[in-house]
């Protein structure tokens, strides 16, 4: 048995921009060990990544739309960085929302590299502390946390890590809050 049988995770991203490595890494990690990954972009079409927010990436194809999902049924909530991708998602109201139902229904919500800024947007973060790329300091100190510099962070239901070079202890910090 994968530890993470009957676990269900969330992931929400656009359809284009998002890091490669912080959609793909964590998606094929968390179904390897035994979760159900659904996958939710803003519209049903194609999922356009790219590669240090620049050169084309793989193409995914979402399982659902952000606004067809809830918190319910759901584990765990992960949202993935990219430039483009993280300044888009926090300025859509569903994936804004879906973060405050995560963290109100004490469910883990992750956030790597500039996938914090929907954090941010929530309102979600006052009091605590988490790591991002290094870019989003200010804003994570604006919104009343406090920012640190390490691979991964866990601060109550909030996981967060810097960038894809954290996305081994990222996915660890997931599983474990998955288990607890």
């Amino acid at each position: 048995m994968a530890t993470l049988d009957g676990k269900k995770v969330l992931v929400i991203a656009t359809n284009y921009g998002v890091e490669q490595d912080e959609i793909v890494v964590p998606v094929d990690q968390l179904r390897e060990r035994g979760a159900t990954v659904t996958v939710a972009a803003q519209e049903s079409g194609p999922i356009a990544t790219l590669v240090g927010d620049k050169d084309p990436g793989k193409s995914l194809d979402p399982d659902t739309t952000i606004a067809g999902v809830n918190v319910t049924g759901y584990d765990a909530l992960v949202v993935p960085g990219g430039t483009i991708n993280a300044d888009t998602l926090r300025q859509d109201n569903s994936a804004v929302s879906l973060v405050t139902a995560f963290v109100e229904a004490n469910k883990p919500v992750a956030a790597i590299c500039h996938g914090p800024w929907t954090l941010i947007e929530a309102g979600v973060l006052r009091g605590k502390t988490i790591t991002s790329f290094p870019s989003l300091q200010t804003d994570v100190r604006n919104a009343g946390a406090e920012w640190v510099d390490q691979e991964v962070q866990v601060d109550g239901g909030v996981i967060t890590s810097r960038n894809p070079d954290d996305l081994p202890a990222f996915v660890d910090a997931i599983e474990s809050a998955l288990t607890a």
